[in-house]
């Protein structure tokens, strides 16, 4: 195993804050009623390294510190930590091996957005909060297995080529991305909240389409425009 005392001192540091930061947002999920018990998990890449930070498999969100958090290689290998990382930890090292652009990875089992993969289907876009946040429906990615690269590659070859931030893995549930952690975590937030309002849209009736170009107009300004002046130019699924 490699050894994260190997690494220079400026890269121990960057763990250490991405550890710390990555374990306060696990507060996130349950906060937000995204995860029970065990299940969901965060991850960010660590700066200046192949590494990145994941929970451990297995434990309460009331046992997460930053101590308990786990080091990993882009290829999944433990680096650093006494436990055993996230079941999921093969997906998210795929996902930061094959999108450079992605620092921040989170899987929740949310009830809508889990719902909406369980029927294969992807919620569309039919909300401006959706066009803001996601550019357009959120997808649904194939049936893949946990266990191997299986469930990462559906995530890449799906978000390719697709503006979304999250895919919904059919007969699983959400996955979405960002620019870190903490804008993964929010595109996982507003993914169920879209879920959820769609769906009660639709046992009222079918909800109205929007324009793909109202869609590309509305996306484009919250990308590129809304916020406190540091918008323009910003990655995709960064925060507001």
């Amino acid at each position: 195993m490699i050894d994260l005392a190997q690494f220079p001192a400026e890269v121990r540091d960057a763990v250490a804050v991405v550890r710390a930061n990555v374990a306060a947002l696990h507060a996130e999920l349950p906060r937000n009623g995204l995860v029970v018990w065990t299940a969901g998990n965060v991850s960010e890449r660590v700066p200046g390294a192949n590494l990145f930070v994941i929970k451990p498999s297995g434990v309460s969100y009331d046992e997460l510190s930053p101590e308990s958090m786990v080091v990993c290689d882009l290829d999944g290998t433990l680096v650093d930590g006494t436990r055993a990382p996230s079941s999921d930890t093969a997906a998210h090292a795929y996902v930061y091996r094959h999108l450079p652009e992605v620092g921040g990875v989170v899987h929740t089992h949310s009830t809508y957005a889990t719902a909406w993969a369980a029927r294969g289907e992807p919620v569309p876009c039919v909300l401006t909060m959706m066009a803001d946040e996601f550019g357009g429906e959120i997808p649904i990615g194939p049936f893949a297995l946990i266990g191997d690269d299986s469930i990462g590659r559906g995530i890449v070859e799906t978000l390719r080529g697709s503006r979304s931030r999250a895919v919904l893995m059919r007969n699983h549930g959400p996955f979405t991305v960002g620019r870190d952690a903490r804008a993964a975590v929010k595109a996982a937030v507003m993914c169920e909240e879209v879920a959820r309002t769609v769906h009660i849209a639709r046992q009222l009736g079918e909800p109205l389409a929007i324009d793909q170009q109202d869609i590309d107009a509305l996306y484009a300004r919250y990308q590129n425009v809304y916020g406190q002046g540091d918008g323009a130019g910003r990655e995709k699924g960064s925060t507001a």
